[in-house]
């Protein structure tokens, strides 16, 4: 059974930085591609970031392009969402998410696509 484990939320600043981290254990972390969605109140959960099972491929939704970087460390098993001059609008919960990787399938963007979620990390940002 895999367990996904996000740390590193909190409250900051506009403008200020913030890295996300979360752990995968109960499988072997290299076999699984993984993503970063967040979610507000009344809202539907929203991609952020994916990323492959080797780390090479990576994706980021287009209010992130520029300002997240996506990484995974398959010794530590984890995976890092580090976010940068980070806006009001960046408040959320954000959620880990894994699937296995499926060789020629691309990065996965949609929640459908994933199979285990971790239990969210608020990021507050305030003004």
């Amino acid at each position: 059974q895999v367990q996904l484990v996000e740390s590193g939320g909190g409250l900051v600043q506009a403008g200020d930085s913030l890295r996300l981290s979360c752990v995968l254990s109960g499988r072997t972390f290299s076999n699984y591609a993984l993503g970063w969605f967040r979610q507000t109140p009344g809202k539907e959960r929203e991609f952020v970031a994916a990323i492959d099972w080797s780390g090479r491929g990576t994706y980021y939704a287009d209010s992130m392009k520029g300002r997240a970087t996506m990484s995974r460390d398959n010794a530590k098993n984890t995976v890092y969402l580090q976010m940068n001059s980070l806006k009001i609008e960046d408040t959320a919960i954000y959620y880990c998410a894994a699937h296995a990787h499926i060789i020629g399938q691309g990065l996965s963007i949609f929640t459908y696509e994933y199979d285990y979620w971790g239990q969210g990390t608020q990021v507050t940002v305030s003004s």
